[in-house]
């Protein structure tokens, strides 16, 4: 055999070779999850990640809506508040015209499941003023995460127009019939994919959700979102500056942590809804959560290092700028 021969023989063997490995190789998450309908994604993240079971809303930890440090003896629409929730100014879903209210109360937070495995939590959304025990919710959210992969799945519940809301007492898990999910293909329309805001980990921090005790947290963890039609989303990065105070407790990322949520945790008039009480220091800047720093010990501590995220935020093309993509098994 001449060598020419040789050198044929062995590329195409190599080439058998890497078509079986191909063709046996374990298929990926993405591409094992049919993302047509809201029952295959159900599915798949359950497969994936863990079982996710029924729940009542009503059993979830109220978030409380606070007036100058107090519950007011009534809520009323249009009023301001302690710790507004940030999904403000936009209308409600389905419900074509009516504005969000960031102060309406009786919101609830329900944690199904926090282990080393997953977390697993919902958050049963007023954006309406109901009374105390009502079982009617203005939207459902639901994240499901894998706390070893970073695999994470979304839900979320929305009214049928012309209802006057989802009834969250008996909350079939998505997937079951008769569940209220909306499917994959409704929940990636527009712009606003899930990870815009919840892009430094799968459960944000704010004032309004820091209230309560249900809220997962794994800061630093993998995080991706690989399953179904999301596998799609824009991927985050996480921005940094070497010794920077802000990312030695959590991650920034170059969505909306950074264009949105930065500037809001030191800048009260950026979050609606806030009353007179929120604009005062400490409670007007977010962090460190529970601060007990002086406004000038805040400055020498803090306020470089959010001088150098909006900058790198800004163009993270910077000599300064560490970005690096976030871990998770892909």
């Amino acid at each position: 055999m001449t060598g020419e021969a040789m050198m044929t023989l062995i590329r195409r063997s190599l080439a058998a070779l890497a078509w079986l490995a191909l063709s046996h190789a374990a298929p990926t998450l993405a591409e094992t999850a049919p993302s047509d309908t809201g029952a295959a994604y159900a599915k798949a993240c359950q497969a994936a990640i863990a079982p996710i079971p029924a729940f009542d809303c009503r059993n979830g930890e109220v978030i409380p809506i606070t007036v100058n440090g107090a519950v007011p003896a009534e809520y009323q629409p249009g009023m301001t508040c302690d710790r507004p929730s940030l999904l403000a100014g936009v209308e409600n879903g389905l419900l074509s015209g009516v504005k969000k209210e960031p102060c309406a109360p009786y919101s609830r937070a329900l944690v199904l499941r926090d282990d080393t495995k997953a977390q697993i939590a919902v958050w049963c959304r007023q954006t309406q003023f109901r009374p105390a025990d009502t079982h009617l919710y203005d939207e459902i959210n639901m994240v499901v995460h894998d706390v070893g992969s970073g695999s994470t799945c979304w839900f979320q519940a929305e009214p049928k127009e012309g209802s006057d809301g989802i009834d969250g007492s008996n909350v079939q898990p998505p997937g079951a019939p008769g569940n209220p999910w909306s499917t994959p293909e409704q929940l990636n329309e527009g712009p606003m994919a899930c990870t815009q805001c919840h892009d430094a980990s799968p459960f944000m921090y704010s004032p309004y959700y820091a209230q309560t005790k249900s809220l997962p947290s794994d800061p630093f963890g993998k995080y991706t979102t690989t399953i179904g039609i999301f596998n799609d989303w824009p991927k985050p990065m996480s921005i940094t500056t070497r010794g920077n105070t802000c990312t030695g407790c959590h991650r920034i990322t170059n969505f909306q942590s950074c264009q949105t949520f930065t500037p809001m945790t030191y800048e009260p008039s950026k979050t609606e809804g806030l009353d007179a009480w929120g604009y005062h220091f400490p409670q007007s800047h977010w962090m460190p959560p529970g601060n007990l720093h002086s406004r000038e010990q805040w400055e020498v501590i803090y306020r470089e290092s959010i001088a150098g995220i909006e900058a790198c935020c800004q163009d993270p093309t910077r000599p300064e700028c560490i970005v690096t993509p976030l871990p998770g098994d892909k």
